[in-house]
């Protein structure tokens, strides 16, 4: 297992330094849903919601939380991202909206939080934007999907 690097020599947290690691291409998918009810998928599809274009306002949300991902997390890193991309998937049996966010960098450090943050900030940005119609949404199955690059090499989950 080796040396905790997250904890120095006094056993607190610190955050790594990643100076000697190679820079390369890194990738990151991740995914969630949000469950909603009949009502509210139909509000979502229409644009028919009170706080405006549900989607396109979680898509830039998700955007903005990869980006300010190392604010959010404390011991992560601000990363130069070259591409975030969230896309959406409507679902009528479960009816739910499917979340999937990529981000992409060149760097010494890998993108999987800033995929999974941009996930849950999408979610809660739909939840958010509906919850004067519903209040028992739920925001479920968050998860990395893959990822690519860095010393670690490649992951891809069993689903």
């Amino acid at each position: 297992m080796g040396d905790l690097t997250h904890f120095n020599e006094q056993g607190r947290a610190r955050m790594v330094d990643v100076t000697e690691k190679a820079v390369t291409h890194r990738t990151a998918i991740a995914a969630g849903e949000i469950h909603v009810s009949p009502e509210t998928m139909a509000h979502i599809k229409n644009g028919t919601m009170k706080k405006g274009d549900v989607l396109a306002v979680a898509q830039v949300a998700g955007i903005q939380a990869a980006k300010h991902n190392w604010e959010l997390i404390p011991m992560c890193h601000p990363l130069p991202l070259t591409g975030i991309d969230i896309a959406f998937h409507l679902s009528d049996d479960p009816c739910m909206v499917e979340i999937q966010a990529t981000v992409t960098c060149t760097g010494v450090t890998g993108v999987e939080m800033e995929a999974l943050t941009a996930v849950s900030v999408a979610a809660l940005t739909i939840y958010d934007m509906c919850k004067a119609v519903q209040k028992d949404m739920r925001i479920t199955n968050i998860r990395l999907l893959r990822k690519s690059g860095g010393k670690s090499g490649d992951y891809i989950a069993e689903e």
